[in-house]
């Protein structure tokens, strides 16, 4: 598991040495399958994951982000756990990029971002906004530092 984590995140092994991962969006059906946000009503912790598909033949690795936030899930390792274990049901690997709160109003139209994770950090809000608009077009979506 480590070895996959470093291996990912730092450099690929080739017989001429070393160089930093080639990571682009490429089309990989299971990578496409998997839903961008998943997020209930309500006032929850979430987590930002980067997925990663099968590695191509040219080397590159396709990957997206997504977002997850449940309100049954006390930590945001719970909401982590869960997500990953069904992105991995399907052969893909993930990674946890922060997390912090989400409150989701589908009444008013209105999701607003902020906060951190204690145990991932702070998610890139900017980034959990521009993926939950693919999904939510006609919602006002803010992002906010502050809070926990």
């Amino acid at each position: 598991m480590l070895k996959t984590a470093v291996h990912r995140i730092l450099f690929r092994t080739f017989s001429t040495g070393y160089h930093f991962r080639n990571c682009n969006k490429m089309s990989d059906p299971k990578l496409e399958a998997v839903q961008e946000s998943d997020i209930e009503e309500g006032i929850f912790k979430y987590v930002l994951i980067k997925v990663y598909g099968k590695q191509q033949a040219d080397g590159t690795e396709p990957s997206k982000l997504i977002v997850r936030g449940y309100g049954d899930c006390q930590w945001h390792s719970d909401i982590y756990e869960r997500a990953s274990t069904s992105c991995q049901g399907l052969g893909l690997d993930t990674e946890c990029l922060g997390g912090g709160r989400i409150e989701h109003n589908p009444s008013a139209k209105l999701i607003k971002v902020y906060g951190y994770s204690q145990g991932y950090g702070k998610a890139d809000h900017a980034q959990t906004r521009d993926i939950l608009l693919k999904t939510y077009k006609n919602y006002n979506i803010e992002i906010s530092d502050e809070g926990y």
